[in-house]
């Protein structure tokens, strides 16, 4: 049984990857969303120096409307396509949340490879505490993509689905975000950071994992 739904994750998440690759509009709009909006900031701060904890809140605040620009298209694309049928008679429910998740995580990963040297560089930054940076970086990763897959499910056939995913996202991910944001800014050399705030990231993102489990089989047969 173990055995097949990992078989099944490693199959969604190659046809998510190999989609994604054929068709790089939501890729190429996250990038550029990023990209753009770290050189307005950059070019509104003419080489000024933020403080830790403000410079902290911009990270996130770039990376997370960044992912917005491709996440909620998890399941939009398929509902378009005109292949959710499809999955749900030859898919296993928990395979299909695993393996996009897996692949949203996976998008994310690059993204924020691709934002933080720039974001440092663009904003004069430095990663006093580089570890840390990365452990919040993953931890919050896996929460935005556990949260994004689980409200992209629920909002499918949804007439102003991009407008709810934001919406819908926010509180679902302020969790995430506050003990992040003060890691981060630990990280960039605001002094110390509790690690519970990181064991906190890591409680909750488990709680949207085994959230979305529990809810998927519903969501997904429920038709």
């Amino acid at each position: 049984m173990n055995g097949s739904i990992f078989q099944g994750v490693e199959l969604v998440f190659r046809k998510e990857l190999t989609l994604g690759l054929r068709f790089k509009a939501a890729w190429a709009a996250m990038f550029l969303f990023a990209l753009t909006t770290l050189s307005c900031i950059s070019l509104a701060m003419q080489g000024s120096v933020l403080e830790p904890r403000l410079l902290a809140a911009l990270f996130w605040v770039v990376l997370f409307f960044s992912s917005l620009a491709g996440a909620d298209r998890v399941f939009g694309d398929e509902d378009m396509a005109g292949t959710l049928l499809v999955l749900k008679v030859y898919g296993p429910s928990q395979a299909i949340l695993l393996g996009k998740m897996l692949y949203t995580a996976f998008i994310l990963l690059i993204l924020a490879v691709f934002i933080t040297p720039l974001f440092l560089i663009f904003m004069n930054g430095s990663a006093a505490l580089p570890g840390l940076l990365l452990g919040t970086l993953a931890a919050g990763i896996w929460g935005i993509a556990a949260a994004g897959t689980l409200i992209a499910s629920l909002l499918v056939g949804a007439s102003v689905h991009s407008g709810l995913f934001s919406i819908l996202m926010l509180p679902v991910i302020l969790p995430v975000f506050i003990p992040a944001i003060a890691l981060t800014a630990a990280a960039f050399g605001d002094g110390t950071a509790s690690l519970s705030y990181l064991v906190s990231m890591i409680l909750y993102d488990l709680i949207l994992t085994v959230g979305a489990s529990l809810l998927f089989d519903y969501l997904w047969y429920e038709d």
